[in-house]
């Protein structure tokens, strides 16, 4: 498949088809890029540097993308940079300014909020705050907080929290809690192969753990078409009776998990990933995802016209995964007129 960008005339040609919502987008203020900076966080996970965003340019770009809706996120490294104090308060800062853009700019902008993780007293708060009080979307999850991934029993408080309010959970990947390899480490950013990693084996430990059946109201969103989860279901199947600590209740089917969660196709699925996740995942819980800004706006319309384009779907699954299957998941949506848009 050519990966050649789509020129004006496409754009504004898929601007008359299904308008688009997008799981995986994210936002930068101002004041959250500063703290970045102040913490020596500039170029955070081996990346050049970050990218600039404001909400006119990103509505700009929503709009040439035909996306009617951004469900917004703070991506990695999250809000915690090693003080519990100025994480709540900048988890806090952040949250309130996504309540803002979404008030501000009525149907066009989501928002889940961030926690600040590992303090886990601090995010029940936080979760609690932003959930019933700002009316959030869900909540952004990094694949492990300082090392404390999504099936480590010590979230279990803030899991309880969120499954009361059958919350959405929406994982983003993060730098490993360890690296394997300086030299590595040192030579390629962490989303060229680590953020894969990292969010397979948080989402797997997450299965795994049990979490999902402690917490059945839990809705969550794996990014980038589920990592490598689809390809390692059944190795990970096969060697379950292996696992000498197996808990009384048995290991819970990762394969059977993967029907239950929600995955987004940021990143490039097409075609290798989506043809290995449309064969484990339920169709109904795909999501369409851009990555912006992260994500170059130009690479952002070459990805999505391959997902238009590609033959793995057909004009049913492509309709859920622009935008049916994220107000199954997002039901206020619905009653935002894509006319008004």
């Amino acid at each position: 498949m050519s990966t050649s960008l789509p020129n004006p005339t496409n754009a504004v040609s898929a601007s008359r088809g299904t308008p688009r919502i997008d799981v995986h987008a994210h936002f930068l203020p101002d004041f959250y890029s500063a703290a970045l900076h102040e913490a020596g966080l500039s170029a955070p996970d081996g990346i050049r540097a970050l990218p600039e965003w404001n909400e006119v340019e990103a509505l700009k770009v929503m709009d040439a993308l035909n996306v009617s809706t951004a469900m917004l996120s703070i991506s990695s490294p999250g809000v915690h940079f090693g003080d519990d104090a100025k994480a709540r308060e900048l988890a806090r800062r952040v949250n309130i300014e996504g309540s803002r853009l979404v008030a501000a700019h009525p149907g066009r902008f989501g928002h889940f909020a961030s926690l600040p993780l590992p303090d886990v007293e601090g995010a029940v708060a936080e979760a609690i705050y932003a959930l019933d009080e700002l009316g959030a979307d869900g909540v952004v999850l990094e694949s492990n907080a300082h090392g404390i991934y999504l099936g480590d029993p010590r979230l279990a408080p803030l899991y309880a929290e969120l499954d009361k309010r059958h919350a959405v959970i929406f994982i983003h990947p993060t730098t490993p809690a360890c690296s394997c390899c300086a030299r590595l480490a040192a030579n390629y950013p962490q989303p060229l192969m680590e953020f894969i990693f990292d969010t397979t084996r948080s989402v797997a430990d997450m299965v795994l753990s049990g979490t999902l059946e402690d917490f059945p109201d839990l809705r969550v969103i794996v990014p980038h078409a589920g990592a490598a989860l689809s390809v390692l279901a059944d190795r990970i199947e096969l060697l379950l009776p292996a696992l000498a600590d197996a808990p009384a209740r048995g290991r819970p089917s990762l394969r059977e998990a993967m029907k239950r969660l929600h995955f987004d196709l940021a990143g490039v699925p097409v075609p290798h990933l989506l043809s290995a996740l449309t064969q484990v995942a339920d169709p109904s819980r795909v999501h369409y995802g851009s990555d912006y800004p992260f994500t170059p706006e130009a690479a952002c319309h070459a990805l999505a016209e391959r997902i238009e384009k590609t033959p793995l779907l057909d004009d049913a699954r492509r309709q859920g995964i622009w935008r049916d299957n994220a107000l199954s998941l997002f039901p206020r949506l619905q009653t935002v007129s894509v006319s008004d848009i």
